[in-house]
């Protein structure tokens, strides 16, 4: 599933002149979004172009236009067993195991039921209940058989890895990059943040989180090897002929928009994948719920941010987190 996100990278303390001519900083066009990667210190021009070697060859599997993609394969297959890489099949796992432990909040076999809105080609429409009740006959886990080097999708169901890869690809950037001795980087994988290590000047990075309501910051993260994830309704929409919005992301119980009561959910943690797919669960999931599986899971943290303006932020933040002037209502810290 295709998001956009509301994380606004903003690195407000500047470094001497020796450490930004170690600097290198480049622009990719990898998943069907810009991403951006910047490296400090040496060999950062050649860490950065193998960074960019590895998102085009992710973005290249599982890809759900490109007909040489591994995930274009398993959607035409026609209910056939197709051969996939380590790389897919450990990211359709992990997506699976998300969805149970979701409680199928995060469904990566909506692929049909996001094309029937029109969020894939701009063409929107609201479908008929009728419409999607056949459509949602094809979701679900029990659609999908993984074997440790094949997957088998019913005929009719499609996947679409989109709302984790991501949070895996940043993940394995990481890792490249620390392995070689970076220690201080930070990705923007379309908007999916993973900090490495702490700026150059040895202060911790520091993340706006945007507004809602497109008004600004509402709070400033600060964070070290960490990644960051917002999910939000309120930056890919359409109003329909009722005059009500619907937003891109879709609650895979109902076939519909998610109208959880939240406006945005960010998840920060360890882990990329972790965070990507969490955001786009807790979005729909919405406060209580999530509340819950923050508690049941743990291995992350959250701020939600209501439809009526309120903070929600778990306690692992308040001491890294800064309320900025365009926040205007309650905040809540729950520990």
């Amino acid at each position: 599933m295709r998001r956009f996100m509301a994380i606004i990278v903003s690195v407000l303390t500047l470094v001497g002149c020796g450490v930004q001519e170690n600097k290198t900083q480049r622009s990719f066009f990898a998943m069907d979004t810009v991403m951006n990667v910047t490296v400090y210190g040496d060999n950062s021009e050649k860490l950065v172009q193998q960074a960019g070697n590895m998102l085009d060859n992710m973005s290249v599997l599982w890809s759900v236009t490109d007909e040489n993609s591994e995930i274009y394969a398993i959607n035409h297959s026609g209910g056939g067993t197709v051969d996939i890489s380590a790389e897919t099949s450990e990211l359709i796992r992990f997506a699976l195991e998300m969805d149970g432990l979701t409680d199928g909040a995060l469904d990566v076999t909506l692929y049909p039921v996001i094309k029937e809105w029109g969020f894939t080609t701009g063409e929107y429409k609201i479908p008929s209940e009728e419409r999607l009740y056949q459509l949602l006959k094809y979701t679900g886990t029990q659609n999908v058989i993984l074997a440790e080097n094949s997957v088998t999708v019913a005929e009719g169901t499609e996947i679409d890895l989109g709302a984790v890869a991501k949070g895996y690809a940043g993940d394995k950037l990481y890792k490249y990059l620390t392995e070689n001795g970076v220690t201080s980087a930070l990705l923007d994988l379309g908007g999916n943040i993973h900090a490495i290590g702490v700026s150059p000047d040895g202060s911790p990075w520091r993340l706006g989180v945007r507004s809602p309501d497109g008004n600004g910051n509402v709070a400033v993260l600060e964070i070290s090897d960490m990644a960051a994830v917002t999910s939000g309704g309120y930056e890919r929409y359409f109003i329909g002929d009722d005059g009500k919005r619907y937003c891109h992301i879709i609650d895979p119980a109902t076939g519909c928009p998610a109208d959880s009561g939240l406006a945005s959910a960010t998840i920060v943690g360890r882990h990329g994948a972790l965070c990507d797919a969490l955001s786009t669960a807790v979005y729909v999931m919405g406060a209580e719920k999530a509340e819950a599986l923050w508690r049941k899971i743990g291995g992350f943290d959250m701020i939600l941010i209501t439809d009526g303006g309120d903070m929600l932020i778990t306690e692992g933040l308040k001491d890294v987190l800064s309320i900025a002037d365009a926040f205007y209502g309650e905040l809540k810290v729950i520990s």
